[in-house]
């Protein structure tokens, strides 16, 4: 704009010709008269002016590779340099070089991927109204009693507040997902109106036409009971529930870091909810900067009511033991009884709990949910009066296997009658204290030193009894009172003078 400015002012001021100012300034004369004759100063946009290089005869067969990228696993795509590399090949392939450099081909690169990217659709930006919820599931690893799972934690927030609650669980399935909403929903005292979920087929048996969804039964009941409608995202759209999306992730290295070692996942569930709701007090919004905390009101109010009775999360099926009294639920199998075999029975299964029920809805047994595949859960107490009426077979049970060593070696001590007596009086012992109690405490007498049937009775029972009750009597104060003395043996020891004392 300066050199403008001193060519015009030369023509105007100095009242010189193109000609001569052409001479002075060496610009062209077309140049001169260019700048003396413009008329319109105004400041005009940038524009990019696109030269034909020599990469431009590349471009077509380089966009061709880029596109058949995104049909390929994201680690197998190509870079600037490989695609240089290709070219390379294919030029060599018809006997010439390639007759542009590697800058040359980034460049390009770069300009198709940008290209390509400002074709891809934009996400509208959402308002989050009060009182909904999203849900979602991320894979963690945990302990439980020194054991390891691959379990996976239900992640649920509140986009309206940034509330954010987590539990965690061994499996996916729908009575996971059931028993974890019910605990924050009872956990905060109220039911979302709307909730967000992904395709998740423990929810949805099918997609029908114009977003609609055929959801599971138990899914449905789940649904009526606590009031709320579901929201679904399309199909392989996880950005549509972005909220839950980031907090999956978040949870995770805020809650199962380190890896977790409980005892009692039940229990920890619960510490959960507390950690996260103590977290929604000391954090901020990352929008408005209020605290969550205080926002989660507002969520709270537009929320439903929990309803009179709370939902039990489970699924009950029926099914038939096979000849050993297990029954296949699932992929796996669980013991019943010694003596239930072939036999109808009915199964109650929740996130934690595979408990089944004869025919006529009696207790049988409880057992932990088993989520591998092709395992076998056995509860021993049941098959105690079985083993004990057939001692012969106690070395070949899983029974036996599992019991202390110590206690191996003195039921192999014992012959077959000790052996008989000392399995129905474990019987016993555990239908009257529990299983693990009697395992315990049996292991504790033979410790001291049981031998057979009779002195591990004895010993059972001084355990168990030994402690009596201390009784504390209260005199009535006419009772004299005694004064303390100390017994003086000496008149005894000298009846006994073989004895020496001193």
């Amino acid at each position: 704009m300066e050199q403008a400015y001193y060519i015009r002012n030369k023509y105007r001021r100095e009242d010189k010709s193109f000609r001569q100012i052409a001479r002075e300034t060496k610009h062209d004369f077309a140049t001169v008269k260019k700048y003396v004759e413009m008329e319109n100063f105004s400041p005009s946009p940038p524009i990019k002016r696109n030269r034909k290089g020599k990469a431009t005869k590349y471009r077509e067969i380089v966009l061709k590779w880029l596109k058949e990228d995104e049909l390929a696993p994201r680690k197998q795509r190509h870079t600037a340099h490989r695609v240089f590399t290709r070219l390379r090949e294919h030029a060599q392939n018809q006997g010439k070089e390639l007759d542009i450099s590697e800058r040359s081909v980034r460049n390009l690169v770069a300009a198709l991927k940008s290209e390509i990217t400002a074709k891809q659709p934009v996400y509208l930006p959402l308002t989050h109204p009060a009182g909904e919820a999203q849900v979602d599931f991320g894979d963690t690893v945990f302990f439980e009693k020194g054991i390891r799972y691959e379990g996976h934690h239900l992640s649920v927030t509140f986009p309206h507040s940034d509330g954010k609650f987590v539990q965690l669980f061994k499996g996916e399935n729908l009575e996971c997902l059931m028993e974890g909403l019910v605990n924050i929903f009872n956990h905060v005292g109220k039911s979302p109106t709307v909730i967000r979920f992904d395709n998740m087929s423990t929810a949805v048996k099918k997609i029908l036409s114009y977003g609609e969804r055929e959801v599971t039964d138990g899914f449905r009941r789940l649904m009526e009971h606590y009031h709320f409608q579901s929201n679904f995202c399309n199909p392989a759209k996880g950005n549509e529930k972005g909220s839950v999306e980031n907090y999956v992730g978040t949870s995770r290295r805020n809650y199962f870091v380190p890896v977790p070692r409980i005892t009692d996942l039940k229990e920890y569930n619960q510490s959960l909810l507390q950690m996260c709701s103590n977290d929604m007090k000391e954090r901020t919004h990352y929008k408005l900067q209020k605290v969550v905390s205080d926002l989660f009101q507002e969520d709270l109010r537009a929320m439903n009511h929990l309803p009179k009775y709370e939902f039990e999360a489970c699924k009950y099926t029926l099914a038939k033991t096979n000849k050993f009294g297990y029954v296949k639920f699932e992929t796996n199998s669980y013991s019943t009884t010694g003596s239930y075999e072939s036999k109808k029975i009915v199964i109650k299964a929740t996130a934690m709990q595979v408990v089944l029920y004869d025919n006529d809805s009696n207790f049988l047994v409880a057992h932990p949910r088993i989520y591998g595949k092709g395992e076998e859960s056995t509860i021993w107490a049941p098959y105690l009066p079985l083993i004990a009426q057939r001692p012969m077979a106690l070395r070949y049970t899983g029974f036996y296997d599992d019991l202390p060593a110590e206690t191996k070696d003195f039921f192999d001590q014992c012959n077959l009658p000790e052996r008989k007596k000392a399995l129905k009086f474990l019987s016993k012992m555990s239908e009257m204290t529990g299983y693990a109690n009697a395992i315990t405490t049996i292991d504790h007498a033979i410790s001291l030193g049981a031998k057979d049937a009779d002195s591990l009775i004895s010993a059972y029972r001084h355990i168990t009894d030994s402690k009596l009750p201390e009784i504390k009597m209260q005199l009535p104060p006419y009772f004299p009172e005694t004064a303390d003395y100390k017994v003086n043996l000496d008149v005894y020891m000298g009846l006994l003078p073989e004895v020496r004392h001193e």
